[in-house]
């Protein structure tokens, strides 16, 4: 297996666990990733949330971790990364209005990059227009951004994960089995048991 150069695209209140656990183990298979977020630098952090499934009628909220960026937002170029990872949680609501972010995911959409989007991480591809003709997944309320931006939304269980081409997407982190090594297939990337 090639190791790969993978753009992780991260903010402030990030999901913990869909930031957490495909960082570190996109790195446990050999993959290089870049962690980064608008305005800051590496060894800037963001603050991460966690959300719950409890039996409400949406997730709860409760305070993360601080997460580590490694690169700079300001000298990535979407030509030099082979896929792109977008976490969910609330950053995606803010990060979907940087026009660089929208530029880059763009720009890797365009090249057929291996993209893998979990929960809230497809409003940004539907901010960048990328989803328009695709299916795709991601938590139940970002359904309706996804057909306004003229995708089709796929209703799957919360562990499962729906791939289309290039496009991972999966609801939220209790699809980390699925969504990951569906990633991996489409990487190219191959886990030994």
């Amino acid at each position: 297996m090639a190791a790969k150069k993978i753009l992780m695209l991260v903010g402030d209140y990030v999901e913990d666990y869909e930031v957490m656990v495909p960082f570190q183990m996109l790195l446990m298979v050999g993959h290089a990733v870049h962690a980064v977020c608008p305005g800051k630098k590496a060894g800037d952090f963001v603050r991460t949330a966690i959300h719950d499934f409890e039996g409400d009628q949406t997730y709860s909220e409760k305070p993360g971790h601080r997460f580590t960026l490694n690169a700079d937002f300001d000298a990535v170029a979407a030509e030099a990364y082979d896929a792109l990872v977008i976490p969910g949680g609330r950053a995606p609501e803010y990060l979907r209005l940087n026009p660089k972010v929208l530029d880059l995911v763009k720009a890797m959409a365009k090249a057929g990059k291996p993209i893998a989007a979990i929960c809230h991480g497809p409003q940004i591809l539907a901010a960048a227009g990328v989803v328009s003709g695709r299916p795709c997944t991601a938590y139940p309320a970002v359904g309706p951004e996804i057909t306004e931006a003229g995708g089709r939304f796929e209703s799957i269980p919360v562990d499962g994960v729906h791939v289309d081409g290039n496009l991972v997407t999966a609801p939220a982190w209790p699809a980390h089995p699925a969504w990951i090594g569906a990633f991996l297939k489409v990487l190219g990337s191959r886990v030994e048991a």
